[in-house]
């Protein structure tokens, strides 16, 4: 083969690359081994990973939750396994359908009227959505609260820096809400808040909407945890615009980060500046019900100057998932775990305040989550209770300056009381 495209060494096929950047060495592979030794070298890496035997208390964004086995069973069959965007809806019914399913649980659990048909994942489709409210506004300013995970707000201006958007970041007060409310104008297209937000804090939207609409902006609101929808008030029925989110506790594992889903909804008048694809029902002139693409963004079809976005796909597999997670748990099986992550984070909550030295700075409603004052660094208590194999929760001071001693704690249905005591024992002890 070389002779054929005239090399005369190996080498020569990578003379393209940089010598600077070659590795200049063997790779470190190892020699051919048996299935056995495949196995137990697998066995061996995957034993590293500590997440699902040690008691874990991180959050953040990322949450440890129950999956029914029937989840995973029914995604790895075939015709869903490998299927890939429906071009051809009349051979795609089977992929269409649970994606116009997949749509109608968002909308049911948000409030919303409409809902398209997945995003990458919660920070892109909060990115998307600074890109839609000023479409709709024909706005360029973006008043966003800190208490939105800083991760997603780091991922928006990575969409925006360079565009026209404006972005704007106002603070929180001791309760751990929104503050900073008289940056809202006439110049503003949206005010994005999260709910629970970053801090685990509860917030008052109906409040935040009647600010926002005051100026004619929108009200966005963005959900990392999504469990809490199936306990706490809509965002719709409060007065959002546009809901916004990851869906990865609806049966996604956590995967060391992804993949993901993200959903997105907002209202009906809204829905031609929507990016993403959106499922539809038609009938045929028989009667007959079909599922087909309603609306898709034209960003890899025609008048792409005119598209709302440039996903041009979405993560179908992981949507199918956290659908048949939805169907399966029911209405009243959401409810149930979302009240089981509530109860189970206010007995940690309370037995934690009853420490000496530890105290809950923020005062609001919270749901799985919330935020303790140590009494030093927050990276040395951590540190402490890991020594004894516990993941007590994530230190603020990674993306808060100011708190040093805060720590966020993240308690789901898959703690048990007796972890619970066992992280309270060992944050006493490390006083």
């Amino acid at each position: 083969m070389l002779a054929e495209l005239g090399l005369s060494n190996a080498d020569e096929l990578f003379r393209s690359i940089p010598a600077d950047v070659q590795m200049g060495r063997p790779l470190k592979v190892t020699d051919p081994l048996a299935e056995p030794e495949v196995i137990a070298a697998l066995e061996e890496m995957a034993a590293k990973n500590t997440a699902a035997t040690k008691p874990s208390f991180l959050g953040a964004g990322v949450y440890s939750h129950f999956s029914p086995t029937i989840v995973d069973h029914l995604i790895q069959r075939s015709e869903f396994f490998t299927s890939y965007t429906p071009y051809q809806p009349e051979i795609s019914q089977g992929t269409l359908q649970y994606i116009f399913e997949f749509q109608t649980l968002v909308c049911q659990l948000t409030g919303m009227e409409v809902a398209n048909a997945s995003m990458y994942d919660g920070s892109t489709s909060m990115a998307e959505a600074y890109l839609m409210a000023q479409r709709v506004t024909r706005r360029n300013k973006i008043v966003v609260a800190k208490s939105v995970h800083p991760e997603y707000r780091d991922v928006a201006v990575t969409y925006a820096q360079h565009g026209d958007t404006e972005i704007v970041e106002i603070g929180y007060d001791e309760t751990g809400r929104v503050a900073g409310l008289e940056a809202l104008d006439n110049d503003t297209a949206a005010l994005v808040v999260q709910s629970p937000n970053f801090f685990g804090c509860i917030e008052d939207l109906q409040a935040l909407a009647d600010a926002a609409h005051a100026v004619g902006a929108l009200l966005v609101v963005t959900v990392t945890e999504a469990i809490s929808l199936g306990l706490l008030k809509t965002p719709g029925s409060c007065g959002a615009d546009i809901v916004v989110g990851e869906g990865q506790s609806w049966g996604i594992p956590m995967s060391f980060g992804g993949p993901h889903v993200g959903f997105f909804a907002t209202q009906e008048k809204y829905v031609r500046q929507m990016p993403g694809r959106l499922c539809g029902v038609a009938y045929d002139k028989d009667g007959n019900r079909g599922f087909v693409l309603t609306l898709s963004t034209r960003e890899q079809h025609i008048r792409r100057e005119k598209a709302t976005s440039n996903i041009c796909t979405n993560q179908g597999l992981i949507a199918l998932a956290a659908t048949i997670y939805m169907e399966a748990m029911g209405k009243k099986g959401l409810k149930e775990v979302a009240e089981q992550n509530a109860a189970k984070a206010s007995y940690a909550k309370t037995k934690i305040a009853e420490i000496d030295g530890y105290s809950m700075p923020f005062l609001s409603p919270t749901f799985n989550e919330f935020v303790v004052r140590g009494p030093r660094p927050a990276t040395d208590i951590l540190e402490a209770v890991r020594a004894n194999g516990i993941v007590g929760g994530l230190a603020l001071s990674k993306y808060y300056a100011g708190h040093d001693n805060d720590f966020l704690v993240c308690v789901t249905e898959t703690n048990s009381r007796q972890q619970i005591d066992v992280l309270v024992n060992n944050l006493r002890s490390s006083y």
